[in-house]
């Protein structure tokens, strides 16, 4: 595809700077051929979508807010944020641990990291439901003393639970390595500064580190809640009535398979644009401090062929 990008001088301050120049570019005919095609493939798909009896749109309307469907979808939500609250604590702590001096620590968190991105989070939740096999009963209390409490594992380990404990371990591996990733980011340099104009730990952490850290954190992060939302379905092996399952069991009984899947896929649908919009709110408020154009220059010019003969 050919595209041809052209500069021009800008109003104001910004005049001298050639990275701050915004772009005109122009539309080739390519482009427009391209467009027509793609528009013809997604029209035909659509009529054959809408058209075809076997989709049965009308059951798929029909369950789309069933009670059953709705409250599987509130259990996937507080899964996903549940588990993602507490797999970035604990990933926050993994990834101070692994960038310790001492050395035994940074191996620990170093091995915690290895063995849980390594194995298949279905892998782990069946593990983890089934935990009580290995260790019946728990007992917490103060040693060489008779203060303590005994803890059934294999009631404590109820589905829910065991999800969201396989989740959560499974998480916090991911975003320790995230939140690691973000906090290399940052100059020695930027450390330095803080470092000499006195600093304190927490407030080198908050205006210096952080801010800087947060544009590589945080589309990572969007992406993992995106990720976490969908692989809630994984649960469903442990018989968790989330989104999945509830589409499962209704299916099971009115054998309306093909348009139950197809509710539960527009619902996951739906959520991971909901949950795009704050991510990309987040990124520009973020990317504001790094990025070298400004916001509304961000977006090119766009010429049409007429308009080409004015740039010469």
């Amino acid at each position: 595809m050919q595209q041809t990008t052209l500069e021009r001088s800008g109003p104001g301050k910004n005049r001298t700077d050639p990275a701050l120049k915004p772009r005109l570019k122009r539309r080739s005919t390519f482009e427009y051929v391209a467009w027509v095609l793609c528009s013809l493939i997604g029209i035909g798909i659509l009529a054959s979508v809408s058209t075809n009896p076997n989709f049965r749109w009308g059951v798929v309307a029909q369950y789309f807010t069933h009670e059953s469907i709705l409250r599987g979808l509130m259990l996937t939500l507080f899964l996903t944020f549940a588990s993602m609250a507490l797999g970035t604590l604990l990933g926050l702590g993994l990834a101070v641990m692994r960038a310790s001096s001492i050395k035994p620590v940074a191996a620990t968190a170093g091995v915690y990291i290895t063995i849980f991105r390594g194995t298949p989070v279905l892998v782990q939740l069946i593990f983890w439901f089934n935990v009580a096999a290995l260790y019946p009963n728990l007992s917490i209390g103060i040693p060489f003393t008779d203060i303590g409490t005994a803890i059934d594992v294999n009631a404590l380990m109820a589905p829910i639970t065991a999800a969201l404990v396989g989740l959560t371990l499974n998480e916090g591996a991911y975003m320790a390595e995230i939140i690691r990733g973000g906090f290399s980011s940052v100059g020695k340099g930027q450390i330095e500064a803080a470092d000499s104009l006195g600093m304190s730990a927490g407030t080198k952490m908050r205006k210096v580190i952080i801010p800087q850290a947060m544009p590589s954190i945080i589309p990572a992060t969007g992406n993992q809640v995106i990720g976490m939302f969908k692989g809630t379905s994984l649960v469903s092996v442990l018989g968790v009535a989330e989104l999945l399952q509830s589409a499962q069991l209704i299916y099971a009984r009115t054998y309306e398979t093909i348009p139950l899947l197809i509710v539960a896929s527009l619902w996951y649908l739906v959520m991971t644009l909901l949950l795009s919009y704050p991510q990309s709110k987040l990124e520009e408020k973020y990317s504001r401090s790094t990025s070298r154009l400004p916001r509304k220059a961000k977006k090119a010019v766009v010429l049409t062929e007429p308009e080409e003969g004015n740039l010469r």
